[in-house]
């Protein structure tokens, strides 16, 4: 990182104990207060460095700071940076075209968080099933997979399967029907005539990184065209170059009805989301139907404009794939010694560590104290998800404290 030291006035300690009565307790972060990043770095407020092995959960995909989404961003400050959709702005078309291209779908839904984008998505795939499929008022129902994440409103949390999420949170939105991840028969089961759309991630991120069998994602889509609804994709983590591809269905040569993008699509500037779709599907709404204050404006526009042209080159996606190739190796050979198992795509692994020598949070905190950020997930099950900026030396670097961590036991 070529930036200069950062040093504030309070330390790491007293910012944190300054959080505790101000801030609501609704995440459990790590013990590092970070004041400046640059591509695959962070640097705490006592000027530590640290190599992000997280990446804002797959929103910082081009790493912190990438000169390109910086220069658009500083650009856009100076012109204009919000209309609301009341107006026009000049920087909206632009976008919705090259994200349309990109996909290979037709018309775009700007939002802003990946929990929007699946709101959004519900909304549409019920209006679709009652104006255009003929399903009965008030009777679509939406199959989704156990395990899933896909956000924490109301409605999301309502056909979670994490009790954490839910729990506290009821009466909970009716209209979902939960099958089993990875299990077309048991999908083709929960398929009726009220079915609107069938919701999954093509890779199941919160619950670690879960990659379903060849021809899971196939069978979807076969599926959902043969009974005739929807297949809505939650690409909000695994898309935008993450798994080696722009898209994780395109491993399969998959292109859904409905694709739901976030995350990355800001550039880790702002926060960004679209629903993505077919003209048969977005043109159910209509004006006062649905609409999002900030959904569109020219800052995200102009941000997610160059986040399109960075993945228009294919230079992520193929890093991605070849980096990715460095990842397994380094898990691979650290199965037995501390990992018991792991599943990788891309430059997404989730890693599963031997119970006996620490939990998830554990793990986490270790590999802390070796200059190394990564976040766990249920029980001893941590995520690596670094940006797709990492260098093959930074990546073995990571991979090197992980085996140091292993190797001090419990």
């Amino acid at each position: 990182m070529t930036v200069a030291p950062s040093r504030s006035l309070r330390s790491s300690a007293e910012l944190i104990r300054a959080e505790e009565p101000v801030l609501a307790h609704n995440y459990h972060p790590l013990p590092v207060v970070v004041a400046r990043a640059e591509g695959a770095w962070v640097e705490d407020v006592e000027g530590r460095r640290f190599l992000d092995m997280l990446a804002g959960y797959s929103a910082l995909n081009f790493g912190h700071r990438h000169p390109a989404l910086i220069e658009a961003a500083h650009r856009q400050l100076d012109q204009l940076t919000l209309t609301s959709r009341a107006f026009h702005n000049d920087r909206l078309a632009q976008f919705a075209e090259s994200l349309a291209e990109l996909t290979g779908l037709d018309m775009v839904l700007p939002m802003n968080t990946g929990a929007e984008a699946v709101e959004s998505a519900v909304k549409v795939a019920r209006k679709w099933a009652y104006e255009v499929k003929g399903v009965a008022p008030d009777r679509a129902t939406i199959v989704v997979a156990a395990d899933n994440f896909h956000g924490r409103t109301t409605t999301i949390v309502s056909f979670s399967t994490d009790e954490t999420a839910r729990a506290g949170f009821g009466p909970f939105t009716p209209g979902f029907r939960v099958v089993p991840y990875n299990d077309l028969a048991a999908l083709e089961a929960a398929i009726d005539e009220t079915t609107a759309a069938v919701l999954i991630e093509p890779i199941q991120g919160e619950a670690g990184v879960v990659i379903p069998d060849d021809g899971y994602l196939r069978g979807v889509r076969e599926l959902t065209r043969r009974t005739g609804c929807l297949f809505v994709a939650d690409e909000i983590q695994s898309g935008l170059g993450r798994t080696g591809r722009t898209l994780a269905v395109e491993h399969e040569g998959v292109v859904p009805d409905v694709l739901l993008l976030g995350k990355a699509l800001g550039g880790g500037i702002v926060p960004v989301s679209a629903v993505v779709a077919r003209r048969e599907v977005l043109q159910v709404l209509r004006p006062g139907e649905h609409g999002s204050t900030f959904g569109g404006n020219p800052l995200s526009a102009a941000v997610g404009s160059a986040v399109v042209e960075l993945l228009e080159t294919g230079e992520f996606q193929r890093r991605a794939a070849e980096l990715g190739v460095v990842l397994r190796g380094g898990l691979d050979a650290l199965v037995g010694k501390g990992v018991k198992s792991f599943r990788a795509r891309g430059l997404w692994a989730g890693v599963d560590i031997d119970p006996a020598i620490g939990t998830g949070r554990e793990i986490s905190e270790r590999l802390m104290r070796e200059g190394v950020l990564v976040k766990d997930t249920h029980g001893s099950t941590i995520r690596l998800a670094p940006p797709l900026t990492i260098t093959g030396e930074e990546l073995r670097t990571a991979l090197g404290a992980l085996e140091t961590v292993l190797g001090q036991g419990a």
